[in-house]
């Protein structure tokens, strides 16, 4: 049997989610490969803050503070986008996708304000743009409505799937209701 290539990954933005990202790609690298079908290599990581540059298991010599030495890297299959807010996170995201790299992002913000466009530039350069994470705190909705219920003439969801604005919108009603009441 042969052995296949390792995809490549770039991770863009070192916090408090893309640490635990990364965490998780050397932690978890074997069962990962399983389920991928071929080994996920954390190749390039590129974060500002050289504070964060430091990761148990990560070699130094993976860090860069230039986002192109990510999106520009040929070595780089997939990139992750984990730096959030609108800018300069969009622009890295159109980068990568033009560069033929697919583009995995958690940025509620950029797929609200850019997402149609962004889907768009996806299928012209005939790479994927995922983005469940950036959903329902990361519960499965975009993958099902793709593929599970692709035989459905879905036209519109509207929901509240966030749990942060389901307790403010719980609160406002209580009060409202509590209000009104009197």
């Amino acid at each position: 049997m042969q052995k296949k290539r390792p995809v490549n990954i770039g991770l863009l933005g070192m916090g408090t989610i893309g640490s635990g990202v990364a965490g998780n790609l050397l932690a978890k690298s074997k069962t990962l490969a399983r389920q991928a079908g071929s080994p996920l290599s954390l190749k390039m990581v590129a974060e500002t803050d050289t504070s964060k540059h430091a990761l148990p298991g990560l070699q130094q010599s993976v860090f860069t503070a230039d986002y192109r030495q990510v999106v520009y890297n040929d070595d780089i299959d997939i990139v992750i986008e984990l730096i959030g807010g609108e800018h300069p996170a969009v622009d890295y995201i159109k980068e990568a996708l033009k560069n033929g790299k697919h583009v995995v992002t958690a940025n509620k913000e950029v797929m609200a304000k850019h997402g149609t466009e962004l889907l768009s530039l996806a299928q012209q350069n005939h790479v994927g743009l995922r983005f469940e994470a950036s959903v329902g705190g990361g519960i499965p909705l975009i993958s099902p409505f793709q593929r599970d219920l692709v035989a459905n003439d879905i036209q519109a969801i509207y929901a509240i799937v966030n749990g942060t604005t389901n307790y403010i919108l719980t609160g406002w009603l209580t009060i409202t209701w509590i209000l009104t009441s009197r």
